[in-house]
């Protein structure tokens, strides 16, 4: 139908619409339900294989991500020397030391965490 017969007829049930709807005919109130609530515009059905479209789009992107993370750690640099258990270690005492969160941290009473210590033995 073509989009001006639409609308004179969109506006014909509008005002049809404004009586009472006991007065409406079956066909009637199937037209304005149709015109609220049907399957056109935002309630539109999706097309056929969009499921698949978004799938594979995901999958391309999380594809490019993995490479981009794959080159970007084959080119970066070395851990930094923080990064070892005896530095971590260190690191714990000397929080200790200055008295670091004393009600729930490294210093409190009972505290069996590991603290800073996060990565394996410094390699010789």
């Amino acid at each position: 139908m073509p989009p001006q017969e639409q609308a004179d007829l969109w506006m014909q049930l509008r005002d049809r619409m404004k009586v009472n709807w006991s007065e409406l005919t079956l066909q009637e109130k199937k037209a304005a339900y149709y015109i609220a609530f049907g399957e056109h515009g935002p309630r539109a059905a999706t097309p056929p294989g969009e499921g698949w479209r978004v799938a594979a789009y995901t999958g391309i992107g999380v594809g490019v991500s993995f490479l981009l993370f794959c080159t970007i750690r084959m080119f970066g640099g070395a851990a930094p020397s923080t990064m070892n258990k005896e530095y971590q270690e260190a690191t714990n005492e000397y929080l200790k030391a200055q008295n670091s969160e004393p009600i729930s941290g490294i210093s409190s009473e009972g505290y069996s965490g590991k603290g800073q210590v996060q990565s394996a033995p410094k390699k010789n």
